[in-house]
Order: C-alpha cells, then structure tokens, then sequence
C-alpha cells in the first residue's frame, strides 16, 4: 500500500472577508487558487492549541522560534519581531529593522507591545504559551505552532500563505515538496526493510529517540524500523547489550545543542569506549553516521525533500552494495 504524507496536521477553517465587517464566504479547503490578496482580508484558523485565531493583513509580525520565523518568510511575511536564535540562522535573512526580542524562552513581550507587533506565531515547545495571556490583555492576535513532522510544516505553511494570500509560494515551498517526498516515499517502499537505531547526543547525554521525532518520523516513512519502537526501555536508558541484541542496519545519530565537541566527546566515552560497541554490523559496515544538524536537527523548512532525499540515498546506497 503507498504510504502519502497528508497536509492535515491542523484543522484548518478559512473564512476570507473585509476586515470592515463585511460578509464571510467559505473558502474551499482544497482549493487556495480563490484566496484573494492578503490587504484588508480576514483569516480564521484553528491552531496547535485548538484555539480559534482571527488575523487581519498583519504587518508587524512576530516569531518565537526562527523555524516560525523561517515558514512566515516562506509564506510571503516580513518578520518584524524574532527571538535571537533566528538572528542567528544563517538561512534566514530578516530585514535590517527587525528586532530581537530575546532568547525563546525568555522573550520580552514589552518590545512586542511597544513595538505595535499586530501578529504572533508563538512555539508552545519553546515557552511561548507563557505570553499568551499577556499578548490577550494587549489585544494582539497570536497562534501556536508546533513543527515536529512535514506534514506539520505544510499545515502551517499553508496557513501562513493564506493569511498573506500566496497560493504560489504554498506550491513552491509546501506542495512541489509533498510530491517530491511521497516519490521518494514510494521508491523506498520497494526496497528491504531496515532496522534503524536514532540517537540525539547533547553535552551531557545521548538518548534514543523514537518515530515521534522529526527524523524518526522520516525514517518510519521511509521503510525503517527503528529498535526503539519495539524496545521502548531504550528511551529510558541505553542499554549497549540490547543494542547489541537486536543489532540494527543503520545508527543514525543528530547533535542536540551549540557545542557539538562536547557532544560527539561524550558519545564517544559512552558507547564507542565499549569494546562491545564495535562488533555492532552497523558500527563494522560504517554504517553508523552523523546526520547534518541542518537537515535533521533544525526544521529543514523548504528543503524538507532534501533531508529525506538525503536519507534514502543512504538507505540505497547501502542495498546496492
């Protein structure tokens, strides 16, 4: 059976209307080719949250995360307010007068307000429900988004295109992606099942991680079992003797936080210092590897095809063989 990612992450239900007031026609949820110009129209959405959000042509848009901030650009957006870690990716080129409001857990909700930011994309994964109540005494319209998957990223992306009336850029950015990864979806599909092990290492710890991760979800997509689905004690503490048992094709492993050294060090005294570590077939056919932070521990965004083409090539690779 072919497995198609789907754009229904969110329920969606868009109203397109004057912001004077005027009468509200159904929008079709198939159809963004009759999404009229964003200027002076009205978007109604449901977010992550389940909150019901109305915006009006926003001009002063505000991120708190620079994934959100990313997708908002993508959709067509000029951010006005960002946390820092977007001022910090490269791949997002904000404007000269865009303001860092502060780390994304510790934002400050005075520049929002003083500087008349009229929209708000806020990220519950990083304390943005934290402002919630004051951006409502303030009156200024926000949503939560979480990004974990793709089909997460094309329901917000879709959102977003609404709200600033892009249909183009959902088709450049969410939906010419779509069909590029359930064509690489389907080729994986015809190839052999391979066991995988998904690991996260950070400065103090490594921890297994299941398909609920963005790249464990990617893996799942493309035909892989991961070792921690079927052995969750793995996600409570790694057990090198239980990797060993099970013996996975592929270990994969992402660096989670600012100092990769420390990270790469600690797995490295952990697992690579166990002797048993080595006579894994993963480990003796190099198929052990370190996955581009880029692509598989910030949110790839447009190039969420890439990530996918980029793991399938090394699924294949590793069938031709």
């Amino acid at each position: 059976m072919k497995k198609k990612l789907i754009c229904a992450a969110l329920a969606l239900t868009t109203l397109l209307s004057g912001c004077k007031g005027e009468p509200a026609a159904q929008l079709p949820s198939d159809d963004l080719s009759e999404i009229s110009s964003a200027e002076d129209s009205e978007v109604t959405f449901t977010d992550h949250s389940g909150k019901t959000v109305t915006v009006c042509s926003p001009k002063k848009a505000a991120a708190f995360s620079a994934s959100l901030a990313d997708v908002w650009q993508l959709a067509g957006g000029e951010i006005s307010f960002a946390t820092s870690d977007a001022f910090d990716d490269e791949k997002i080129d904000l404007s000269n007068n865009a303001v860092n409001i502060g780390d994304m857990n510790f934002p400050s909700a005075e520049l929002l307000i003083d500087g008349g930011a009229d929209f708000v994309l806020l990220s519950s994964a990083h304390g943005g429900g934290k402002l919630a109540e004051t951006l409502n005494q303030a009156g200024i319209p926000y949503a939560t988004f979480d990004i974990e998957n793709f089909s997460d990223y094309l329901a917000v992306l879709k959102i977003c295109t609404e709200i600033m009336g892009r249909a183009d850029l959902y088709e450049k950015n969410g939906a010419s992606l779509e069909r590029n990864i359930n064509s690489i979806i389907e080729k994986r599909l015809l190839g052999e099942r391979k066991t995988v092990l998904y690991l996260r290492a950070f400065s103090t710890g490594v921890k297994a991680k299941s398909s609920d991760s963005m790249t464990g979800k990617m893996l799942a997509d493309l035909n892989c079992e991961n070792i921690a689905d079927i052995t969750p004690s793995l996600l409570e503490e790694l057990s090198v003797e239980k990797i060993i048992e099970l013996d996975p094709d592929f270990i994969f492993i992402t660096i989670m936080g600012s100092d990769e050294e420390k990270a790469r060090d600690y797995y490295q005294k952990t697992l690579m210092s166990n002797p048993a570590w080595d006579e894994l077939t993963a480990v003796k056919n190099g198929r052990c590897l370190f996955l581009p932070t880029k692509y598989f521990h910030n949110k790839p965004n447009a190039e969420w095809d890439k990530a996918y083409e980029m793991l399938a090539e090394i699924l294949n690779d590793e069938q031709e063989d």
